[in-house]
């Protein structure tokens, strides 16, 4: 069972906003889409670069890198672009009273 990490409120996340930060001795992203809160690993699978650092396409729920433009889903993490080829990992969210909660394993 993984251990959830408080990262932010809610009122410092609005819909558009992307959020980096620590967790865990990881660098994640936490980024709000449509109202819906993701958290995803804040380096890029292809070269490092901080993808909290990128474009948000709130349509698609996709991240750019601002590095060399490989799109990642925020849902799962998987590739929509190249040049990466990997997928990047995605972590569990949750609210708990206003609090923006992340679990990393």
């Amino acid at each position: 069972m993984s251990e959830f990490f408080p990262v932010a409120t809610v009122d410092q996340l609005p819909p558009g906003t992307i959020l980096a930060c620590m967790v865990g001795g990881k660098e994640i992203a936490v980024v709000n889409c449509d109202g819906t809160l993701y958290a995803i690993s804040n380096v890029c699978s292809h070269e490092y670069a901080q993808l909290s650092e990128g474009e948000l396409d709130s349509d698609d729920c996709t991240i750019e890198c601002p590095l060399h433009g490989a799109i990642f889903a925020l849902r799962t993490g998987k590739v929509r672009a190249l040049p990466a080829t990997e997928p990047i990992p995605v972590y569990a969210v949750k609210v708990v009273d206003d609090t923006v909660q992340i679990a990393v394993s």
